[in-house]
């Protein structure tokens, strides 16, 4: 995934409203009616936060009929927590490294 399209996904998961409509879609495909529901806010603004989220490509519509439910796409998310993981690692590493460091130098002081 290219830094662009991981700064799209960062962008898209840092509003609560849009968590809460990944998890919601997580249990199952929804219309925008039905992930407005548990929401105080419009269809309209509902819709504007899928615009979002369409655009960082964490979800698709599809269409069924006459309706046009949304759809999870996972791809993204584990390209972005595979980021993730593999910055953990190298600072996991980073900070093994300085306590070694840091116990040599307690040991030469120790032995002054």
């Amino acid at each position: 995934m290219t830094t662009d399209e991981l700064s799209l996904v960062f962008a898209a998961l840092a509003d609560p409203t849009r968590r809460a409509i990944l998890e919601r879609l997580a249990r199952g495909d929804a219309t925008v009616n039905q992930l407005a529901e548990p929401f105080a806010m419009s269809q309209q603004a509902v819709s504007k936060h899928i615009k979002v989220l369409e655009k960082a490509r964490l979800v698709q519509r599809t269409q069924v009929a006459q309706s046009r439910p949304c759809v999870l796409d996972t791809v993204r998310l584990d390209a972005a927590a595979g980021w993730i993981a593999e910055h953990r690692r190298v600072w996991a590493e980073r900070y093994d490294r300085l306590d070694e460091h840091l116990a040599r130098l307690r040991v030469g002081e120790e032995s002054r």
